[in-house]
């Protein structure tokens, strides 16, 4: 039922992207002008494009006649913008403020090429249904990120333009290694859209943090439930005060679910366990399930 709603949506988008992404490749070879006369009057521009690596590409190693179009590649024909002063711009895509052209124009342009691989699911994702632009992330005509042409010099920077609740929880002392940069926020989430929930680059919770923390996948003969279930039942992977990234603090994240009544760690046993140490990982260390004979309480 979910993939019919998804292709009663994507078909129609599908079916217009690609047919301005046709009308684009079917301009007839008179109606381009050339790099060599933009860069009459966009010299700066050209200048610092061609020290990226995409104007590297186009500039001194096209690979297709779009390619070998430069600058007209993603711009559109000049022909008869540079005769008139600029002023003519039929035809033609702008990607910066104040253009006229539509967000699936403009993204139309970028899938020519980067239409496989990550951006498969492209159409239809929560960010293509948004009215996002490739353009919000990404920026071709200049050097700043050292890969991926991004807006801003990291990931985190970049999706920290919106998601910034999420970027603030990097702050907390708690928190995945994403500020010292053995990690990104696209270890976990594929931006250009899937399948799955949250832009999860596998089908759940559990499966993206076992590709990292292979040891808690088991299979266990003892397991815990909520762990099977999700590891955000515990966890908050985005970053926390609590240690372990933990959504609550010690024993009482445990609680959540298991009530003191008749427990060794009531007052008149002496053995008040929860405010001290690790509460009540103390005596139930293998919380994430337990393969020994005697680990049915999760004890060993």
């Amino acid at each position: 039922m979910q993939l019919t709603k998804w292709l009663l949506v994507a078909l129609p988008v599908l079916s217009a992207l690609s047919g301005a992404a046709g009308a684009a490749r079917a301009q007839a070879p008179g109606e381009y002008a050339g790099s060599e006369v933009c860069m009459q009057c966009h010299q700066a521009s050209a200048d610092a494009f061609a020290k990226t690596a995409m104007g590297k590409l186009f500039m001194a190693h096209p690979r297709s006649d779009l390619q070998k179009r430069g600058c007209e590649g993603c711009h559109g024909p000049g022909a008869a913008h540079a005769p008139s002063g600029g002023t003519e711009r039929a035809g033609m895509v702008r990607f910066g403020k104040g253009t006229k052209n539509s967000v699936a124009e403009r993204n139309a342009v970028c899938l020519q090429c980067h239409e496989q691989g990550a951006r498969m699911f492209w159409q239809g994702s929560t960010h293509e249904s948004r009215d996002l632009a490739c353009t919000n992330c990404h920026i071709v005509m200049s050097e700043v990120s050292e890969r991926g042409n991004l807006k801003y010099p990291t990931v985190l920077n970049t999706c920290a333009q919106c998601h910034l609740h999420r970027a603030s929880q990097q702050l907390r002392f708690s928190h995945m290694p994403l500020r010292e940069g053995k990690m990104e926020c696209s270890s976990c989430h594929n931006p250009h859209g899937t399948p799955n929930d949250k832009l999860l680059i596998a089908s759940t919770v559990n499966e993206v943090c076992y590709s990292c923390h292979a040891e808690k996948r088991g299979p266990f003969v003892w397991e815990h439930a909520p762990v099977r279930e999700n590891c955000s039942n515990c966890h908050d992977p985005h970053g926390s005060n609590n240690p372990r990234m933990l959504i609550t603090k010690g024993a009482f994240l445990c609680l959540s679910c298991h009530q003191y009544g008749g427990h060794v760690n009531l007052p008149r046993y002496n053995r008040a366990s929860s405010p001290y140490g690790q509460g009540c990982i103390n005596c139930h260390s293998r919380i994430h399930g337990s393969n020994h004979p005697s680990g049915a309480k999760l004890t060993r």
